[in-house]
């Protein structure tokens, strides 16, 4: 470790270390990057995304409090509709004249079963190809949800409802706009079948079942939006990131975390996603609108060669912007640019710098390339040096090239 480095842990420890953290130096400091080390990035991620306040010595009552929150949220949305599925199941009490499988009321028990059950399979279809070529959501996790795996409770899991499920003849796809699409299994299926990853011992789940668990539980607390396909890709490194602390009584509570952290970073982009908003001020479409006309400002060539080969911010920026660019770069690097991005009071707007300053670094290519060439290197990325710093260091000049509003 350099002595650099070094240094850079012991402004962590400092600031982190005063009974009230001065958010604005905290800001500057992860910005240029926050260490790994001593769950330093974890820690500061949670601070940052609202889920931990400055003031420290508030943090283990929200702590104890979130957690104990998360833990009631396991037992009514998995564990007590699960127990009472094993019952119901075998003794048929539940089938009655006024409730049964057949029951077209929105408010019948089995239709809101059978309509989890449908947002359950497109979780679980997109969990299981997080990040496919990083090992490390098939593996188990260190610290097994103990309410989940506990062998005295006997109740249908998330797993067994999506192997059970009466759906198995068909692929349930809920696409970007929230409605739902049903589609040949032949189609969609065959390159992630269930039985994909070998099955981990007894009492052991793999990280991408706790990522699931997560998913399904914000789905049911916010029907408005529900799940949506790329949900996935901003949860995963955020539980990654706290799942990997080298701190064991964090990464203990790791998926409580996440679940509230990834809350809050949805509460700021849920528009994103909400397809009905798309060509709101707030959707979408204006954003990706914003990354051209910001582009226009910093370099007027090359927004007219897009604009005269009809290369429209949607063909790329769309998937840039929605996914915050987890599906750009490899998962370090992401988490890279999250840190800067996070830290960011204006963090949205550095969003569109970030997308700018990607579009002006490989500027040459595009200013030579034909229609097909360009929408090559826009929709994959080419990362010289396979480093995610002079992007940031572009799109840091972008912004402070801004005048102050």
């Amino acid at each position: 470790m350099s002595s650099l480095h070094k240094t850079k842990i012991a402004e962590f420890q400092s600031i982190l270390s005063e009974p009230l953290i001065n958010l604005s130096v905290l800001r500057k400091l992860c910005f240029n990057g926050i260490p790994f080390e001593g769950g330093i990035r974890c820690l500061c991620w949670k601070i940052l995304l609202n889920y931990l306040p400055t003031d420290r010595t508030l943090w283990d009552s929200v702590l104890a409090k979130q957690r104990d929150t998360y833990s009631h949220f396991l037992k009514e949305m998995i564990i007590q509709p699960g127990i009472a599925k094993v019952k119901f199941g075998i003794s048929r009490e539940d089938v009655t004249l006024e409730d049964h499988p057949l029951n077209p009321n929105p408010d019948s028990r089995w239709n809101t079963y059978f309509k989890d059950n449908e947002v359950l399979l497109q979780i679980d279809k997109d969990v299981r190809r997080l990040c496919p070529d990083f090992s490390f959501f098939i593996k188990a996790t260190d610290y097994p949800c103990l309410l989940i795996m506990d062998p005295e409770n006997e109740y249908e899991t998330l797993r067994k409802r999506v192997e059970q499920t009466t759906l198995k003849s068909q692929t349930v796809a809920r696409n970007r706009s929230g409605l739902t699409n049903v589609s040949s299994p032949l189609k969609t299926s065959t390159s992630y079948p269930l039985n994909e990853y070998e099955p981990l011992p007894s009492g052991c789940e793999a990280h991408w079942e706790v990522v699931e668990r997560i998913l399904f539980i914000y789905a049911k607390l916010n029907p408005g939006i529900a799940y949506v396909q790329g949900m996935n890709e901003i949860v995963g490194p955020v539980y990654y990131t706290f799942a990997t602390n080298p701190n064991s009584a964090w990464k203990e509570h790791a998926e409580a975390d996440t679940f509230f952290c990834f809350t809050n970073l949805m509460a700021e982009i849920r528009d994103n996603f909400i397809k009905s908003l798309d060509d709101s001020q707030c959707g979408i479409t204006s954003k990706m609108e914003k990354v051209y006309a910001t582009l226009k400002e910093d370099d007027e060539e090359l927004y007219l060669k897009l604009q005269e080969q009809n290369i429209k911010p949607q063909f790329f920026a769309f998937r840039w912007l929605t996914l915050l660019f987890s599906q750009e770069f490899v998962l370090p690097d992401v988490i890279r640019i999250w840190d800067s991005l996070f830290a960011d009071e204006e963090r949205f707007d550095f969003l569109l710098n970030v997308s700018c300053a990607m579009l002006i670094l490989i500027r040459d290519q595009l200013l030579a390339g034909d229609f097909t060439v360009n929408m090559r290197l826009l929709q994959d990325y080419p990362l010289s040096d396979g480093d995610v710093l002079p992007i940031l260091k572009k799109a840091k000049e972008l912004r402070d090239s801004k005048p102050n509003l």
